[in-house]
């Protein structure tokens, strides 16, 4: 989707005017092109109006301002903006127009100036080359983003090369997709790569952990709600479906959806259109839905966990994220990135690893795939003396901070039969149990705790009282 044809699109446009005459006929004018318009009645309005939205996570796309004003004119406004991650253009209009006045605009970053009375004709050609400017600098970042460190898919396997090359072809396609692999193999930035490879790059991407929202509070976090509508609903919420609007919805562990809001999932998706909880008028949505999970899906089917009719409708491009195993000729490459990624964070020089240790590395497990290969170079990190050795893996392992049970191969020192003490022997038993067990069901907790018999929260409370996760 070209530029134009983003800006032609529907917008949010906050028209800032203490003239409520001026309001009146800039609303209708936009309104009848198809916008969405907010109004405020002064800058300080306006920011108040900003942040309120933000709390939603609605923003708005361009702002029509008036440079005379009361309380904080447009002036100040505009530069109020300006310190703002993401702030929208602003097009400044103003009934004292001169040269100074447009060109003291243009230099504190006003991408057009409109002089009163207002041309209808003009009017509607500043905003389309505003929202077109806008949309440009959307598509600037998104194409950042796709090429900045955190996101940047590497490898160059054999499977990763399928798979990158399979995320081309998606990414062209408004078809849904559906993610599948193990924890830690990296669903996340395979779906941030098809958002900012495809025709809605300039779009929003918003993430949604389907496993991380409580059941009875789902339906409002997708859907949103109306004030009122329950107890602590004090003000209206739009929900990550309309967040999303114009962009990607990525819903995450996608398999732990309850089977109520499933349905409701469904219906969005093939009306397009949601209803937030509370409220009675069907709000029309055009997000691209990418998900993932670690959990057989197919087997949820059969279970009757999860409804047959959403996963064909998710399921429409399969993708597979391969685990580390299957791909340790990238290990090299993921340390090298992964390293310079900590030296970026803590704003030192990237630590550098010896090659023996680099082989280490490329030997072990890691049943947690990419996640805790970066997590176990963050330890090590924390304690080199200069380069990173083998011995420094090695005694982070050996000590069992977070990754070392589940990073390590099995050694004999995880005998429990060596412990010294009866506690001892239980905790390396259970320790070993629960490590097999999770290797056994490829890393997936749930189908773990389903196998052992045993609630998912007392499973995750075993796992992270022996480094496990």
């Amino acid at each position: 989707m070209s530029a134009p044809e983003q800006a032609t699109r529907a917008a949010t446009i906050l028209v800032v005017d203490d003239d409520a005459d001026i309001v009146t006929a800039l609303e209708m004018i936009l309104t009848y092109e198809g916008h969405r318009v907010w109004t405020a009645d002064n800058g300080r309005s306006a920011l108040e109006r900003i942040e309120r939205e933000a709390r939603s996570e609605r923003r708005a796309d361009l702002v029509v301002s008036d440079v005379k004003m009361p309380i904080m004119d447009g002036l100040e406004l505009l530069e109020a903006l300006r310190s703002r991650a993401d702030a929208p253009p602003v097009l400044l209009v103003s009934g004292h127009a001169d040269v100074e006045t447009a060109v003291a605009a243009v230099r504190r970053g006003a991408v057009d100036f409109l002089e009163k009375p207002l041309d209808q004709n003009r009017v509607l050609v500043s905003v389309q080359n505003a929202l077109r400017h806008a949309s440009l600098s959307r598509e600037n970042r998104a194409l950042k983003d796709r090429l900045s460190s955190p996101w940047r898919m590497i490898g160059t396997s054999e499977p990763m090369q399928r798979l990158a090359e399979s995320v081309r072809r998606a990414a062209r396609s408004e078809a849904a997709v559906l993610i599948t692999g193990e924890n830690g193999t990296g669903k996340e930035v395979v779906a941030r790569n098809l958002h900012a490879l495809g025709a809605r790059a300039g779009g929003p991407f918003v993430a949604v952990n389907c496993a991380a929202i409580p059941a009875e509070l789902i339906e409002s976090e997708l859907f949103g709600h109306e004030r009122g509508a329950f107890t602590g609903a004090s003000e209206r919420r739009i929900g990550h479906f309309e967040a999303a609007h114009e962009g990607t919805l990525f819903l995450d562990e996608v398999g732990d959806m309850p089977l109520a809001a499933q349905a409701k999932v469904l219906r969005a998706l093939e009306a397009r259109e949601v209803v937030r909880v509370g409220g009675g008028r069907p709000i029309a949505v055009d997000c691209r839905v990418i998900a993932a999970t670690n959990a057989d899906l197919a087997e949820a089917v059969e279970a009757k966990s999860f409804r047959m009719d959403l996963f064909y409708r998710l399921n429409v491009v399969p993708l597979r994220v391969p685990a580390l195993a299957e791909r340790r000729a990238d290990v090299p490459l993921l340390v090298a990135h992964f390293l310079e990624q900590l030296a970026a964070d803590s704003g030192r020089r990237p630590v550098e690893i010896t090659p023996e240790a680099l082989d280490f590395l490329g030997e072990l497990p890691f049943p947690g795939n990419v996640r805790q290969l970066r997590n176990l170079l963050a330890g090590a990190s924390v304690f080199a003396n200069g380069a990173l050795e083998r011995a420094d893996f090695e005694r982070l392992l050996e000590d069992g901070p977070a990754l070392g049970a589940s990073a390590a191969p099995v050694r004999a020192g995880d005998d429990p039969f060596a412990s010294d003490t009866f506690e001892d022997f239980k905790d390396a038993a259970e320790a070993r149990f629960f490590r097999l067990k999770l290797e056994e069901n490829e890393g997936n907790v749930k189908r773990t705790a389903e196998r052992l018999g045993m609630q998912r929260s007392h499973l995750y409370k075993k796992l992270a009282r022996y480094g496990l996760r």
